[in-house]
C-alpha cells in the first residue's frame, strides 16, 4: 500500500541493516527481558534526527505513520507505541560514541564515490548546550537550593535557611545592569557567595565521615563556583553541564556562545560531510585540524591531499601530509591561470556556511539536550549523518523527477501532430528541462 518511489522507502532499501545487527549485538545479553530490535532502535534515532523531533515525539509519530514503521523494518502496520521515550536515552548509552560512529560512516558510504573527493572544506561551528545564560547569581541561588535538599534528605537542622533574605538578594539581582543599581546588585551578588560558604561549612559539620564522602565533590564545586572571579580562566558556567566553555564568533546577534565547539569536514563539489570532531576545550581553529582529518580519512578509501579553510586557522600549512590552503594575497610569482584557480577554490570555500546552517537548523544541532560531552559526540555523529541521509534522499527525488520528464518527452515525441500543437507549450517546457 506504500508508494514505493516515496525516498524514504527507497533509503530503507539501500541501508544495510545487518550491519548494526552485527557490530550491536555485543551490547546485549541472552539474559532479562527479551531486547527491542537493533533495526527498530536504530531507526528511530535516525528518523528523530532526519525530522528534528524529541524522544518522546518520534516515538507518537513512529505510531501515527507507516513509512516510518516501515523503515523502521515492519511488515505489517503496529497501532502501539514503538518502545517508551526512555528507551531511546538506554539505547544512545548503550551503543556510546562507537554505535554512532558505525551510523554516520554508514551515511558517508551511500554517497560512494561522491565521498572519496581529494579536496575537502573544513570549518569550525558552536554545538550550544541546553543551558540558561550564566550569570554569578544564577549559579549562587541554584547552589544555595541545592543545599537546602542535601540538608533536607539528610534530616539536618540548619542555623538559618536564609530564605527570606534570598528573596530580597533576588530583586536586587534583577537590574544589576542599570547604572544606579550596579552597587547594590554586587554586595547581594556577595553576600549570596557568603551564605553558599556558610550552608556548606554548616552541613558538613553535621554529616559524619560516610556522608561527607559522598557530597564531598558537589561540595568543592560549589566552592570553586562561588571562588571564581570575572577574568579566570576555566570557568564553570553550568553545575550539570561542568565541561561547557564560552565561544565568542564574533556574532553582532550573540556576543557568546555557551557549549563546545565542533569542526566539519565537507568535500568540495558533492557537499557531504565525511568527517565531524566535538572538541572539550576551547582550542585554536588551526588546533583543531588533527581531530577533524583524522574523523575525515577513518571513513575513506583515498587520502585528503588539500583542506581548504578560512583565515581563522591560520598557523598550519599542513597536518598529516595534507596541505591547508587559506586565503591570502596573490603572490607576484603566481601566474594569471594560478590566481583563477585560487580565486574558485576559496569562493567554493563558502559553500560549507549553509552546510553548517542547515545541519544546526534541520537536524537537532542548533542547541544539543545529551547530557555530558559524550552527548556532544552523539549529537554531531547523528546530525551529520542525518544531514547526509537528507542529501541522499533528494538525489533520490531528483532522479525519479528527470525519469518522468524523460518519459513524458517520448511520449509527446510519438503523438501525432494535431495532439502535438495542443501540447506544445508543456512539450517546450518539459524538452527544456530534460
Amino acid at each position: 500500500m506504500l508508494d514505493t518511489n516515496d525516498p524514504l522507502v527507497a533509503l530503507a532499501d539501500t541501508i544495510k541493516w545487518e550491519v548494526f545487527n552485527k557490530s550491536f549485538a555485543s551490547f546485549y545479553s541472552n539474559e532479562g527481558r527479551p531486547a527491542k530490535p537493533i533495526r527498530l532502535m536504530v531507526g528511530l534515532l535516525i528518523l528523530k534526527q532526519l525530522e528534528n523531533l524529541s524522544d518522546e515525539n518520534i516515538v507518537l509519530q513512529w505510531k501515527r505513520n507507516p513509512y516510518y514503521q516501515y523503515f523502521c523494518g515492519m511488515t505489517e502496520y503496529q497501532p502501539a507505541l514503538p518502545c517508551d521515550p526512555t528507551d531511546l536515552v538506554y539505547f544512545r548509552k548503550r551503543i556510546g560514541k562507537e554505535g554512532a560512529e558505525s551510523i554516520f560512516a554508514m551515511s558517508v558510504g551511500l554517497h560512494g564515490n561522491a565521498a572519496q573527493e581529494k579536496q575537502v572544506i573544513i570549518d569550525t561551528t558552536v554545538q550550544e548546550k541546553n543551558v540558561t545564560y550564566p550569570t554569578d547569581g544564577k549559579l549562587a541561588i541554584k547552589m544555595i537550593h541545592h543545599l537546602h535538599r542535601i540538608a533536607k534528605e539528610e534530616g539536618i537542622q540548619l542555623r538559618r535557611t536564609y530564605v527570606k533574605e534570598i528573596k530580597g538578594h533576588r530583586i536586587s539581582l534583577r537590574f544589576f545592569r542599570h547604572p544606579k543599581k550596579i552597587k547594590k546588585a554586587r554586595a547581594a551578588m556577595k553576600r549570596l557567595k557568603t551564605i553558599t560558604r556558610i550552608l556548606i561549612r554548616d552541613i558538613s559539620r553535621k554529616l559524619d565521615d560516610k556522608k561527607l564522602e559522598v557530597y564531598q565533590e558537589t561540595f568543592d564545586l560549589f566552592l570553586k563556583v562561588s571562588d571564581q572571579k570575572q577574568k579566570d580562566s576555566n570557568k564553570i558556567y553550568s553545575l550539570h553541564e561542568q565541561h561547557i566553555y564560552a565561544i565568542a564568533k564574533g556574532k553582532d546577534h550573540k556576543k557568546y556562545e555557551y557549549g563546545t565547539k565542533a569542526s566539519l569536514v565537507t568535500t568540495m563539489k558533492s557537499n557531504v560531510i565525511i568527517g565531524v570532531a566535538a572538541h572539550q576545550t576551547n582550542e585554536h581553529d588551526s588546533k583543531t585540524l588533527e581531530a577533524a582529518l583524522a574523523s575525515a580519512n577513518k571513513h575513506r578509501n583515498k587520502p585528503i591531499t588539500e583542506a581548504i579553510c578560512d583565515r581563522g586557522y591560520r598557523g598550519k600549512k599542513e597536518v598529516d601530509g595534507t596541505i591547508i590552503c587559506i586565503p591570502d594575497t596573490s603572490k607576484k610569482r603566481d601566474t594569471p591561470y594560478q590566481k583563477e584557480q585560487k580565486r574558485k577554490k576559496f569562493k567554493r570555500r563558502a559553500a560549507i556556511e549553509p552546510i553548517i546552517g542547515h545541519v544546526k537548523s534541520d537536524h537537532r544541532m542548533q542547541k544539543n539536550y545529551l547530557k555530558g560531552f559524550i552527548g556532544d559526540e552523539i549529537n554531531l555523529l547523528l546530525a551529520a549523518a542525518a544531514f547526509n541521509l537528507k542529501k541522499w534522499m533528494n538525489h533520490f527525488l531528483a532522479l525519479i523527477f528527470m525519469l518522468k520528464i524523460v518519459l513524458l518527452v517520448h511520449m509527446l515525441r510519438y503523438m501525432g501532430q494535431e495532439k502535438r500543437q495542443k501540447y506544445a507549450d508543456i512539450y517546450l517546457m518539459l524538452y527544456r528541462l530534460w
